[in-house]
């Protein structure tokens, strides 16, 4: 956990990218995975306004739930907005570039169309670590599959709170879903 002599050069290294794909015209997108949430009556943190009381569980166990659910975020930083992927069963590698396939399938195409190249902004760890093998395997199977070149620009290690999803779209998230009760992966969707 300690510093490191190049940590600066880093950051650098990631503002001069994200700057030279945005004047080129490129995406650029920040992506990560929330905490994942179990289904069921659980109580969650915040108000929800109804007609009718609902009745909850306030200790969320997960032997007492139906499921979960795990939302992955694409952030794209030049037009400010997010895409999420809800997951059902675990944060693979394999989630995180059918995500970043789904993403560009349904809005990065769109908003991009003469994009050659896509640089992506990710923290150190979880699945889309820059130490696991199977993530830039897959990655270069959704890069073959787009058509698109990728390329990757990792966050040093504990450093995860500068990526941008972190504070400009998950935030929104959080807000949009407190007080809410997932009782299914149908709720969490609205």
């Amino acid at each position: 956990m300690g510093g490191h002599p190049d940590r600066n050069a880093q950051f650098e290294n990631i503002t001069q990218l994200k700057q030279d794909y945005l004047d080129a015209g490129n995406p650029v997108i920040s992506m990560d995975t929330k905490k994942k949430a179990l289904l069921g009556t659980f109580y969650r943190n915040g108000s929800l306004y109804t007609q009718a009381a609902i009745q909850t569980n306030d200790h969320d166990f997960p032997s007492s739930a139906t499921g979960s659910v795990i939302p992955h975020g694409v952030y794209d930083l030049k037009r400010n907005t997010g895409y999420i992927t809800l997951g059902t069963s675990h944060d693979t590698s394999e989630f995180a570039c059918d995500s970043l396939f789904q993403w560009w399938v349904n809005e990065g195409i769109i908003h991009y169309p003469k994009a050659k190249s896509l640089l992506i902004l990710c923290d150190a760890g979880g699945s889309n670590s820059s130490r696991h093998y199977i993530f830039k395997e897959d990655l270069q199977k959704t890069a073959n599959a787009l058509g698109l070149e990728i390329r990757i620009a990792h966050y040093p290690p504990y450093t995860s709170q500068y990526n941008p999803i972190e504070h400009r779209f998950f935030p929104h998230v959080t807000r949009a879903c407190e007080g809410v009760v997932f009782d299914s992966v149908e709720t969490v969707k609205t």
